[in-house]
């Protein structure tokens, strides 16, 4: 703001302009960031090419938020991935960049949320001036804008009264509005659709239900991949947790073709919740469960290995199945942790066919790294072994019994907060598109003079085909005209 400084007579007039706020200024320069139309696609580009990195990048799955233990072990599954072809400094410092969880990373959830405060802030700039755009609306144009030489516009020389206009529109379903001029010139205004721009503003509303339901999903969501042998059962939740889900496979099928190619494969899935059984159901790919808050996705499987494990004096220390997830060579593989021993049973799954189906090994590790990580084993014992076999071997103090070769189902369960505001803001997108597409804008002045001329201009919106319809209109108005006199 600038004010008129007193000087001396004859000096000249000088502008002496105040101290700029600079909250101010820093107020202008930020609205007029958010509102501009370049930034926010240097957002989209920056939010895609980020997605772009998430996709090319493994990501760490849902689990490996649940402890510092889960966090630790996924990341080692990527380090062993990467580390051969990238190095290990490359991999340690895209983890530091949160690149093997870009979708929640702080950095990615700071896109989104700058995202959506920009769409807030431009939705809310531009929505008064839509508003003005709509409602305020002038009848009366000068003679000029019915000039006969500019598109759209029409002279029908006489033979049309006020009302033949009016009615004309009407059967158009024009909304009419009427003014009247001192020479007795009357004016008509039509409008059809007059306030379809509004509906950007819930296409606007749309986009930001999604970019909300990402940021809800990344910051309360849940996934995570369950091996289900037969018979167990598995928390999905911490143990203490108000409310406990667990889920447990009471049976599993994968039938075979003549070939030995599976044909389906499907869990008898129920769900548990504070111990009391709320849903059952037998659940194939895309034919999910949901229950509890969770959806449960049947999602792969493989071979398990039911195992009893006894103490020398005849205690039990183990007794279940343990999935064979891992693969060397080509085969199956899994582990077990000995309970209260030092040792590691693992298991390899032979061929087909072979006469002695298992290989089962004890180890017990003798060297770690620095994040306690096993990198050397002594071999305790090892054998052959097939249902109904056991080792006892002198060296250890625990026998190794194979009880059945069996299956775990590999379920993912999912639970999704976002999902309803997904949905919502697609009905809002959806909806604001419909109606910006299949209901444009119509607009039609008429200037009607004392001695019967008719002259008419109109305009709409691009999507309208306003030849065909003007040309309807004007066929119409026509065809109602009076003779002379």
């Amino acid at each position: 703001m600038a004010t008129t400084r007193a000087l001396p007579d004859g000096a000249p007039a000088i502008l002496a302009r105040r101290p700029t706020n600079p909250v101010a200024s820093l107020g202008r320069g930020v609205y007029g960031l958010l509102t501009s139309v370049r930034f926010a696609v240097v957002q989209i580009v920056a939010i895609a090419l980020s997605g772009v990195v998430g996709i090319i990048l493994p990501q760490l799955p849902s689990i490996a938020a649940r402890s510092a233990a889960d966090y630790v072990e996924q990341m080692d599954r990527i380090r062993a991935r990467l580390e051969p072809s990238l190095g290990a400094g490359t991999v340690s410092f895209l983890e530091r960049l949160q690149l093997f969880r870009v979708f929640s990373a702080w950095w990615f959830t700071l896109l989104l949320a700058l995202l959506v405060v920009s769409i807030v802030v431009c939705t809310l700039d531009r929505t008064p001036r839509l508003w003005r755009q709509s409602r305020h609306v002038r009848v009366r144009q000068p003679d000029a804008f019915y000039d006969p030489g500019v598109p759209d516009r029409a002279v029908i020389a006489e033979g049309l009264a006020a009302d033949d206009v009016r009615a004309g529109l009407r059967r158009a379903r024009f909304r009419i509005r009427e003014e009247s001029a001192a020479d007795g010139t009357r004016y008509l205004y039509g409008d059809r659709h007059q306030y379809v721009k509004m509906a950007t503003l819930i296409s606007h509303a749309g986009l930001v239900g999604f970019l909300l339901a990402a940021a809800v999903t990344s910051r309360f969501g849940f996934e995570s991949g369950l091996l289900l042998p037969i018979g167990q059962a598995i928390p999905i939740e911490s143990i203490g947790t108000s409310g406990l889900v667990s889920v447990k496979n009471l049976a599993f099928q994968a039938p075979q073709d003549a070939s030995g190619r599976f044909t389906d494969f499907a869990t008898d899935l129920a769900v548990y919740q504070d111990g009391r059984e709320i849903a059952r159901k037998t659940i194939r790919v895309n034919d999910p469960l949901s229950a509890g808050g969770y959806t449960f996705h049947q999602n792969f499987f493989g071979p398990a290995i039911d195992l009893t494990i006894r103490a020398r004096g005849g205690s039990l220390l183990w007794s279940g199945p343990v999935p064979l997830d891992s693969s060397a060579g080509g085969l199956p593989t899994g582990q077990l942790v000995v309970p209260g021993r030092d040792a590691v049973v693992q298991l390899v799954m032979a061929k087909a066919g072979t006469p002695t189906p298992l290989f089962v090994v004890a180890v017990r590790p003798t060297a770690t790294d620095a994040a306690g990580n096993p990198t050397a084993y002594q071999t305790l014992f090892q054998g052959l072994a097939g249902p109904g076999d056991s080792a006892a071997p002198d060296n250890v103090d625990f026998t190794v019994t194979v009880d059945a070769i069996s299956a775990y189902s590999g379920i993912v369960a999912r639970r999704d907060p976002g999902a309803p505001i997904v949905w919502i803001s697609f009905l809002l997108l959806i909806l604001g598109l419909a109606i910006t597409f299949y209901f444009p804008r119509r607009r039609v002045w008429a200037r009607i003079a004392p001695a019967g001329e008719v002259r008419l201009a109109a305009h709409a919106d691009r999507y309208v085909d306003l030849r065909r319809e003007f040309g309807a209109l004007l066929t119409d108005l026509v065809a109602r005209r009076r003779p002379a006199g």
